[in-house]
């Protein structure tokens, strides 16, 4: 494959081609059919997976061999999903070629069979009674139906057969008949005189969906299940979706929702711009998608397209150009003049490699057999009636358009939706339609929020609004207040060409003293998509300039009431817990691959980030080492010849019997072979395989080879992968290693800037372990739900950019901890450590013989004089809590691995003499009450422990 799985793929991917295989034997040994039923959430990537499964029956893998005259048969309903999945495996899997994807025409297909080797392509349209591939006549010698039977009959140990319902895009009649064609090839059909299919592999996103499909069939059914956990773990789909809608008093509807539409999307692109210089990305360039209603009485469509164009352009302050907006309406496949610009028609299965198209215009098309990860942005002038149309597009819109969790950055983790014609009744519609009838149990977080209240506040450490780096071809445009608008909309950064600009075309730009200087026209141009503009920026200056969208004079700018001064230092604060390197778990259902496999990558990453430049030379040199000294070993014992004539010679037994099976002789005749040298490079191969394709036993054979023998050296790598107590010693070692040089250099990975190595780092480490370490680190933008009735505080590490603080609604616990807190003479901030953030502090604790995470309530940051700073973790809990032993000993432990923190702290509410309030604290970092913690047996002896030593301060 081109791409590299994710763990949780992986895992799917194997237990897949295992039950194929299993599939495949027993239809051969019982003739009953067979069905592998693949279930997995929307957005988990089963075409990905499909991919990599057709590629390893075809050309093998480390457990099966090749089998290179397989015949693939793909249905789905629909001939657009059937082109996204041949264009995906095309650019996904290196070893299929292009000419072994098929699709089946009515015009050009008529064979007896299917051919071997090949991918077929079918949709269930062309299997409807009007088709002609379903008749004979008009040059037909074979129908679609005769070519399935003559294939089973004759090639069915290598017929696999792919139901793709995944991605249902039909309702009602339509539905039903596509239904009713695919289970044909799962029961067979008596009137279409086919069999059922050996094997039948289905994809759907819900268990309950492709139930209904083989529901009544005889067929023995294997199951294969990614869970909605696995995907939410890996990044790979967005964390949320966010759907707005008006109040019910609002009137005009439609245009304020796409005002804020565009908001959202010209901020999108700002966070996406910022993100990927500082990080060295390729760029995003995130889409407007706009869904926009049929039309009437001979009209395209009943939305004013132009009135969008111009709401767009004005509200955004760029001038749209051509190629930047298309339509992808079937009605017709011509270009549009819309507002006076050409919007052409664009296949919606090629709109994400375009890297140029900003907005995009459809009706109902891009619901099934469309994926664009860069679709971000939503606005539907869809009707409430229309849930189950808007939750399929969802579906398609709700990959990450890195596939991976942005850490820096929360914002970038959200998708958009906005839906004038909706109320909070019907949103719950859309949310209800996309769990059930397109995701199942989606990975994601789904809210609605009405367009005046917002669901999720933004918190920075940068609090500076405008101290944003400018590159060679940026200009950031600061656009003014529109006429109608309640606030001004935020500043955008977008490129301009750096062409010059003739006089006439130029901008006059007030300056702050009030006279004007010349700047050139910025017009929107496609950013680079390579990472050379990203890696060696030329820094220019800013340029400020007015909406193209409004012909008014620029005005003189105001002046902003001068800012109350941060409380503290936020970007040092943040940089010194980053720095700190602070232990944060991974907590994982089951682990996914070998250390030996995870070994290697921990080197090849040491290496690369230059932090110990030998650490995968050295590995590759202590394995060949162990081979060696094996090889010596079985040498000084007197064994390594008669296990070398072992290796390049077989026995054929040959035994002789009559005409009615007895046997004519007693004993057998035996024939001794040499293996030819062809014979042992595979079984090399199949060692090196073993091993870890890291070319360990060529690294062997340049350190010991005999280059007069140059077999020899093959041999002794096979000999010891053959040798099952060597390969226990290997992998122990690995295990040993992979922890050393984890624990050794955890901490300097945190120092790195670079989110790349350390996300590579992340993924290594959650690898190899059930509960595995990672660095603490806190992104530089979150989002914190909004919460009516709550208070503003300054002192929070993340604040509002706009207000300088970030308004919490805490619990009385919580606030009044807070309060006590915050009186200390040596404290500087907080931060409120949510669950299930990516960002947030984990700590694993054990609970009825299960490792379950914790996310502590609040880390506080304290002054200090010799280290500037110190970092507390608090975690006020109720004792009447049946977890609280499991979670003092897990914050006991976690104390003991990381000296570095100041207070680990475990708070009840306890009362005073005169009955008031008080806080107790049973500090864990001191070893006396963490050695006790440790070796409490029951709930009473922490209790004991609180009321001896817990501390009120």
């Amino acid at each position: 494959m081109r791409v590299e799985l994710f763990p949780f793929q992986k895992r799917a991917l194997g237990d897949i081609r295992m039950k194929t295989a299993e599939a495949m034997g027993s239809y051969h040994r019982t003739h009953a059919p067979q069905v592998v039923s693949f279930t997995a959430p929307t957005g988990a990537g089963k075409t990905i997976i499909m991919s990599a499964l057709i590629e390893s029956i075809l050309y093998g893998d480390d457990t099966y061999a090749e089998q290179p005259n397989t015949i693939i048969i793909w249905l789905s309903d629909s001939p657009q999903l059937n082109e996204q999945s041949k264009l995906k495996i095309d650019s996904k899997a290196d070893k299929i070629r292009l000419s072994q994807c098929v699709t089946v025409t009515e015009d050009s297909f008529d064979r007896e069979t299917f051919e071997d080797g090949h991918i077929y392509f079918l949709n269930t349209q062309k299997l409807s009674v009007s088709s002609k591939l379903v008749k004979n006549g008009d040059g037909r010698s074979y129908t679609i139906w005769e070519t399935l039977a003559n294939t089973v009959r004759e090639k069915s140990d290598r017929l696999y057969f792919i139901i793709d319902e995944a991605h249902r895009g039909m309702q009602g009649r339509e539905a039903s008949k596509a239904t009713t064609i695919m289970q044909k090839f799962i029961k067979g059909s008596d009137n279409d005189h086919i069999p059922p299919m050996p094997v039948v592999i289905g994809m759907s996103a819900t268990t309950q969906r492709f139930n209904a499909l083989v529901d009544g069939t005889s067929s023995t059914i294997h199951k294969s299940i990614v869970t909605a956990d696995e995907v939410r773990a890996s990044g790979l789909l967005k964390d949320r979706i966010v759907i707005t809608y008006p109040e019910a008093s609002a009137v005009n509807n439609d245009m304020a929702i796409l005002q804020a539409a565009a908001d959202d999307w010209k901020a999108k692109w700002e966070h996406w711009t910022q993100y990927c210089f500082e990080q060295h990305y390729a760029y995003v360039n995130p889409i407007l998608i706009i869904q926009v209603l049929n039309g009437t009485g001979g009209k395209l469509t009943d939305t004013s397209l132009d009135d969008c164009i111009a709401k767009i352009e004005e509200r955004t302050g760029f001038k749209l150009e051509n190629g930047q907006v298309v339509h992808t309406f079937g009605a017709t496949t011509a270009s549009l003049t819309v507002n006076g610009l050409e919007v052409r028609y664009e296949e919606p299965s090629r709109i994400a490699d375009d890297r140029n198209i900003r907005v995009v215009f459809f009706k109902e098309n891009l619901s099934t057999g469309w994926d664009c990860p860069r679709a971000e942005t939503m606005m539907s002038f869809k009707h409430a009636n229309d849930a189950t149309y808007i939750a399929q597009l969802l579906g398609r819109m709700v990959r990450t358009p890195m596939q991976m969790h942005i850490q820096v950055d929360d914002v970038l983790n959200d998708v958009h939706l906005y839906l004038p014609y909706f109320n909070e009744e019907t949103v719950k519609d859309v949310v209800e339609a996309l769990q059930s009838t397109e995701g199942g149990d989606i990975p994601t977080d789904i809210y609605g929020e009405p367009l005046s209240r917002k669901r999720f506040e933004t918190l920075t450490v940068k609090t500076k609004k405008k101290t944003q780096t400018s590159i060679s071809g940026q200009v950031t445009l600061d656009v003014f207040k529109t006429q109608g608008a309640e606030t001004p909309a935020p500043a955008v950064s977008l490129y301009i060409q750096s062409a010059p600009v003739p006089a006439q075309q130029q901008t006059q730009i007030p300056d702050a003293a009030g006279s004007a200087h010349t700047q050139p026209a910025a017009t929107f141009q496609q950013p680079s998509t390579d990472n050379t503009q990203a890696t060696q920026p030329d820094v220019t200056p800013s340029v400020a300039t007015q909406s193209s969208a409004t012909s008014t004079p620029a005005a003189a700018p105001e002046v902003q009431p001068e800012e109350e001064p941060d409380l503290f230092d936020r970007g040092a604060v943040m940089k010194f817990i980053n720095d700190a390197g602070l232990l944060s778990y991974n907590v994982r259902a089951l682990r996914i691959n070998d250390y030996l496999k995870s070994l290697y990558r921990m080197a090849h990453l040491l290496s690369m980030s230059k932090l110990y430049r030998e650490a995968i030379r050295e590995v590759q040199d202590e394995i060949v080492k162990m081979i060696h000294d094996y090889v010596e070993e079985l040498r000084a014992k007197g064994k390594y010849d008669d296990l070398v004539q072992q290796v390049k010679q077989f026995e054929l037994a040959t035994q002789i019997f009559d005409a009615f099976g007895e046997t004519v002789d007693n004993y057998s005749v035996h024939d001794m072979f040499t293996t030819t040298d062809t014979d042992i490079e595979r079984q090399f191969q199949i060692a090196d395989v073993k091993l870890g394709r890291e070319g360990i036993g060529m690294a062997y054979g340049n350190k010991y080879g005999d280059f007069s023998d140059l077999t020899a050296f093959k041999v002794d790598v096979i000999l010891f992968v053959a040798d099952e107590d060597c390969m226990n010693k290997l992998h122990a070692y690995a295990e040993t290693r992979f922890h050393g040089l984890n624990d050794d250099y955890r901490i300097y990975i945190a120092t790195i800037d670079s989110e790349k190595i350390r996300r590579e780092y992340d993924s290594i480490v959650s690898d190899g372990d059930m509960v595995s370490k990672h660095n603490f680190r806190l992104p530089e933008t979150i989002q914190v739900p909004h919460e009516a009735g709550g208070k503003e505080y300054r002192d929070h590490l993340f604040v509002s950019d706009t207000t300088g603080t970030a308004k919490l609604k805490l619990n009385g616990w919580e606030a009044n901890l807070i309060a006590e807190e915050e009186k200390r003479p040596d404290f500087v901030c907080w931060i409120r450590n949510p669950s299930r953030a990516s960002w947030a502090l984990c700590i694993p604790y054990e609970i009825d013989g299960e490792i379950k995470p914790t996310y502590p309530d609040f880390i506080v940051v304290r002054e200090d004089e010799r280290l500037g700073y110190v970092i507390d973790i608090l975690e006020p809990h109720s004792p009447d809590f049946k977890d609280n032993l499991g979670k003092a000993k897990g914050f006991a432990e976690y104390a003991r691995q990381n000296p570095r923190v100041g207070r680990i702290q475990l708070i009840r509410m306890s009362k005073d003499a005169v009955g008031k309030n008080q806080f107790k604290r049973l500090d864990m970092n001191r070893s006396v009450i963490r050695d006790k913690v440790l070796h409490a047996i029951n709930t009473d002896e922490l209790d004991h422990i609180f009321d001896i030593d817990g501390i009120i301060d």
